[in-house]
């Protein structure tokens, strides 16, 4: 051993080597320690802090209803017999208590999606540890693990959740997912029992769930492919639909029946094993051939899905009155409607809706030549990009410059067709796509119809135009579409306001004469060819629908009155000094208001209500499709009860219903011969605008209303040559009616307190004189009238005169007239101008000039020549005319003794002897 001190240097040398190798490895190992500490914690703290994160992110479980927040709506009658089902995408459900789920469903679905579903706590950690082994063996983590508990968060708090596209994006839902289910659970448990808890989780469960075919809930699904209640499913029914449930488009047991008996095999195995059936209910179910019963129940139930033309309107009406009633905005009112779960009563008849589709649909109610309307809509992506969308009117411009006269009206559907393939062949280049296109073909010309009960206001049926509807929520023409009413506003504008506030009667008359309205424009009537009438009352005058006599009134009425009274009568198309985005003031207060000449035109719906006004006492009803709707508790949250408004007095709407009675029975009437409902009362209003573009009818009897409107849709007017297409409103309006009032008992309009009648002349309007107003040349013209008690009149005709007339003259005769006759002529009113048929029958105004003595020539017994003399003047001599002639003395010869007359007729030269001299 060396002890030198190069030797104990190099010694010290290496010991401290040693010492810092061990010190530099104590310190690595630590550091290597700390910094996995270090990690640990922070993964720890990392991972607490996320895990709280998505915790603190998770969706608000503490309000979760315990029903579904969608359900299908569903429309019922007034019997509660289900007619039809308002649904979003994925609101097709109805609710149902767990207690009316067969208890063989409930055990169906807890054995093939989640055995341990009343043992585990909100999550399955055993199925979660299998899937887990299955998916490090197999390569692939899809076999799910989801509770039932889970599967319900996820149908009920997790709907907005987009994708799961990243693996991020999958731990993160699945974590806040069996998060909440295990607070769910636990918080239920505190106001319930496990036993409760589990069966309120299921049954929310069952009401939420996807089953395919548009259905979501076990009530929905069982109505879907069995037609039944759910509550009424046999074990064989149960597991088809608790087989759905993994995958509802796969296992659809209508689209794919082969696919769900396999899966539904696999769930009464589970059933089996888990001990939830015996043996021979299972060998019983695999037996039963349910598939062909829910294809009949398929081909039984499927529809096209297009909703009617009254669920059209009822849905419209729906929105508008959640938006006013309970301060909806419209995409809550949307929401609400389709996925609230409501259930709305409807009021429609179905007896009287079928009757209407059965009369629109039958071609003998129409004129015989039936053209068709084309309506095509085209979008086409140019080559450049652009997308160009073109419409009807698009198609009417193009093929008006070729053609002026085009209307898109044709003869048959293939030219119909063939126009649309020529339009897209026009616009689309050689390298443009054609994105899409819709052609629709419309008999023509068209019509609509509404019924309604005039003492509820509820509309009985309505069909929105003739021809198959092809699509829901589309034009509806007797809801929305607006037309010139015509004369059917001569009622309601004119003659009951006159009635009413105008201190007019039934009694009060107007010439009927050439007049001109205050611009100057001369106005004609309807049947113009005939000249006018003279004298008429407002009762006969709204019988023969005389647009002079119309117009008259409501100048004196002032037409702003006549539209205040239209607006209370639930018109809502009118202008009343509105602005439009120019800047300029509108309104329909003018002279043509009597007669329909309004901007916009009505809508059928509301001119039949307006009519039911006056068929109910004067009272308006707003014409309601639906009596309440509740939602999916049973209260009630609109309730549609009938409000009436007080238009015109009970007196003023008798009134007018018995002239308009006469429309309908009097030869004279518009709609005599064509309406006729054999003893059933009618009242009721033609109307036919200019060119008769759009003809009407509407009318009412002691139990209905009913309007009906006919025309073509694109406006033009029909044609004048066949009196079919200018009736064909009425008829239809009396096929109708025929058939609803068939088994209806007769009864007349009830006549109110305070009406009287009275014997009137109609040339006058005042009390009848006998032998004056019934001698009229024209025939009598008297006739009973209707008044409000205090309105009769109380003076006697003062038109109707009586006269003696020469025989010889035919002017009024004086006291030497030897023949005269008395006759009755009337007296038209001071001031009257122009020729009317009274002109006609007016009294002579001339008064014959007398006659002289008749002169017996003696000893003469040959009459004179007619010709002699040729002057026409008769020389008689040797007469002593002292005793005074008339003053017919033309010349008198003293000295000869002759005088001479003239004016004798040839005829009466000598008659017997006698000369008679004028």
């Amino acid at each position: 051993m060396k002890y030198g001190r190069q030797d104990i240097q190099k010694k010290k040398r290496n010991m401290t080597a040693e010492k810092i190798e061990q010190k530099a490895g104590m310190t690595l190992e630590r550091l290597l320690i700390l910094i996995s500490v270090t990690i640990l914690v922070g993964l720890v703290c990392g991972g607490y802090g996320i895990m709280q994160g998505l915790i603190k992110s998770a969706p608000d479980i503490t309000d979760l209803s315990t029903a579904p927040s969608e359900s299908a709506t569903y429309i019922y009658d007034a019997n509660g017999k289900q007619l039809q089902k308002l649904t979003a995408p994925t609101s097709n459900r109805t609710p149902v208590s767990i207690s009316q789920v067969p208890e063989d469903l409930q055990h169906a679905v807890v054995a093939i999606e989640d055995e341990r579903f009343y043992e585990h706590n909100g999550i399955d950690v055993r199925g979660i540890l299998r899937a887990f082994v299955v998916g490090i063996t197999g390569g692939s983590f899809s076999e799910g693990a989801s509770t039932i508990t889970q599967q319900l968060l996820k149908n009920s708090v997790f709907t907005d959740w987009v994708s799961e596209s990243t693996l991020v994006e999958s731990f993160k839902r699945k974590f806040q997912e069996q998060y909440l289910a295990m607070e769910l659970e636990k918080d239920m448990e505190k106001t319930y029992s496990k036993q409760q808890t589990k069966q309120k989780i299921l049954g929310d469960y069952l009401n939420t769930i996807n089953l395919g075919a548009g259905t979501y809930g076990v009530q929905a699904a069982a109505k879907r492919y069995f037609n039944k209640d759910v509550s009424e499913l046999t074990l064989s029914e149960c597991t088809v639909i608790a087989g759905i449930t993994q995958n509802p488009t796969g296992y659809n047991p209508i689209t794919n029946p082969d696919a769900n008996a396999k899966r539904r095999k696999k769930v009464l195995n589970a059933m089996l094993e888990q001990g939830y059936i015996s043996e021979s209910a299972y060998q019983e179910a695999l037996s039963d051939d349910v598939y062909s019963r829910i294809q009949e129940t398929a081909s039984e139930t499927d529809d096209n899905g297009i909703y009617s033309y009254y669920t059209d309107a009822m849905i419209e009406q729906i929105l508008e009155d959640l938006v006013k009633e309970k301060g909806y905005s419209s995409t809550q009112a949307s929401h609400a409607l389709y996925s609230g779960g409501l259930r709305i009563y409807s009021v429609q008849d179905a007896a009287i809706q079928q009757i209407c589709d059965e009369e629109f649909a039958n071609a003998d109610n129409y004129p015989a030549e039936t053209l068709i309307g084309l309506d095509y809509a085209l979008s086409i992506q140019k080559a450049s990009g652009e997308t160009i969308h073109y419409g009807s009117n698009d198609v009417q411009a193009y093929f008006e410059e070729q053609d002026g006269s085009f209307n898109m009206m044709f003869y048959d559907e293939d030219t119909a067709r063939s126009y649309a393939e020529q339009f897209k062949s026009a616009m689309t280049g050689e390298n443009d796509t054609v994105l899409g296109e819709r052609i629709s073909l419309v008999p023509q010309p068209q019509a609509s119809v509404v019924v309604i009960d005039q003492s509820t206001g509820y509309v009985k049926a309505i069909v929105g135009g003739r021809g198959s509807k092809e699509a829901s929520l589309t034009l509806n023409r007797a809801t929305s579409t607006r037309r010139q009413p015509g004369s059917t506003f001569k009622p309601i504008a004119v003659y009951a306001p006159a009635l009413e506030s105008g201190g007019k009667t039934l009694a009060s008359v107007y010439d009927n004469a050439p007049y001109q309205y205050e611009s100057g424009t001369e106005l004609k009537n309807w049947d113009s060819d005939y000249g006018y009438s003279g004298l008429e009352t407002i009762h006969t005058a709204l019988m023969k629908s005389v647009n002079v006599v119309a117009v008259k009134v409501l100048t004196e009425l002032t037409p702003q009155v006549g539209l205040d009274y239209l607006e209370r009568l639930g018109i809502t198309t009118l202008y009343d000094q509105d602005t439009d985005s120019n800047g300029n003031v509108l309104t329909d207060a003018y002279q043509p208001l009597a007669l329909g000449g309004v901007t916009d035109g009505v809508v059928n719906l509301e001119l039949t209500a307006a009519y039911a006004a006056l068929a109910n006492g004067g009272n308006y009803i707003k014409p309601k499709f639906y009596s309440r709707i509740e939602d999916s508790n049973g209260s009630v949250i609109l309730d549609n009860t009938s409000e009436q408004t007080q238009v015109f007095s009970a007196a003023t709407s008798y009134l007018i219903t018995k002239a308009m009675e006469d429309v309908v029975r009097n030869p004279l009437g518009t709609a005599y011969n064509m309406i006729n409902l054999g003893d059933m009362p009618v009242a009721g209003k033609t109307g036919t605008t200019d060119s008769a573009k759009d003809i009407w009818f509407e009318g009412y009897t002691p139990y209905y209303t009913c309007g009906v409107w006919g025309g073509y849709d694109n406006n033009d007017a029909l044609p004048d040559s066949d009196v079919s297409y200018s009736r064909y409103a009425k008829v239809l309006w009396n096929a109708i009616m025929t058939r609803i009032h068939s088994e209806l008992p007769v009864t007349d309009f009830v006549q109110p307190e305070g009406i009287t009648t009275a014997q009137i002349c109609k040339k006058s309007g005042k009390l009848a004189v006998a032998g004056l107003c019934d001698n009229d040349p024209r025939g009598s013209q008297v006739m009973t009238e209707y008044f409000k008690e205090g309105t009769v009149p109380t003076e006697s005709c003062d038109v109707h005169v009586s006269a003696k007339i020469c025989n010889q003259t035919g002017k009024l005769a004086s006291s030497t007239c030897p023949s005269t006759t008395t006759k009755v002529y009337i007296r038209r009113p001071d001031g009257s101008t122009g020729t009317t048929d009274d002109s006609n029958y007016a009294a002579p105004t001339e008064t014959c000039p007398g006659h002289g003595s008749a002169i017996k020539i003696e000893g003469s017994s040959e009459k004179q020549s007619e010709s002699d003399p040729q002057d026409g003047v008769i020389d008689i001599g040797g007469i002593d005319l002292s005793s005074g002639s008339s003053g017919n003395v033309v010349e008198d010869n003293a000295d000869n003794g002759n005088t001479s007359f003239e004016n004798i007729p040839s005829d009466e030269y000598y008659d017997d002897g006698i000369i008679r001299i004028y």
